[in-house]
């Protein structure tokens, strides 16, 4: 499936996982898609919860939702370093409210309770966070993914075939019913 003139944003910060940040990111590009790092500053490098280096191409701060077809958070504990930079919040904010694709993966729920994203949505997550989501007005489902609109979410590295099988048909056809 070609994403050829698709844009997705990837999300970066200390400490992300490393398959969950990287796997999208070449999966995407393999596709056709334009991928960019974005992170709290434009290039810094930040490092993964395993040492590896991830460069910032974009600083969330020069960037606005209607960049990107799709705006992904890796898990890790990076999305607890994200929530603390408004810039990043917003982003995600902006992207989840004008109906862009957004994904979030693992931990990266954490950006979702921030973005205040989750009233009435069902999705899942690792499940140590569950409780984070449900608190911000989520349904929690135990599910390799759960789609519900442009909400795409997945809980672990495990998930990542489904994660982004369902992201490169949400980007394909434009819009991904709930399911």
């Amino acid at each position: 499936m070609s994403l050829e003139g698709k844009t997705a944003a990837v999300l970066v910060e200390d400490v992300y996982e490393d398959l969950e940040l990287w796997y999208p990111v070449h999966r995407l590009r393999e596709a056709g898609a334009d991928v960019v790092l974005v992170g709290p500053e434009s290039g810094k490098t930040y490092t993964s919860k395993h040492g590896y280096p991830a460069r910032a191409d974009r600083a969330a701060s020069d960037v606005s939702a209607g960049d990107y077809d799709a705006v992904i958070i890796p898990g890790g504990y990076a999305p607890d370093r994200m929530r603390r930079h408004p810039a990043m919040v917003k982003l995600v904010a902006d992207a989840v409210r004008d109906g862009r694709t957004v994904a979030a993966i693992c931990h990266g729920g954490w950006m979702l309770c921030s973005a205040d994203a989750l009233r009435g949505r069902r999705v899942t997550s690792f499940f140590a966070i569950r409780d984070d989501l449900v608190h911000a007005g989520a349904e929690w489902l135990d599910e390799a993914v759960v789609c519900d609109g442009n909400l795409i979410t997945s809980r672990t590295p495990d998930d990542l075939p489904a994660f982004l099988r369902s992201i490169v048909a949400s980007l394909a056809e434009g819009s991904l019913a709930a399911s």
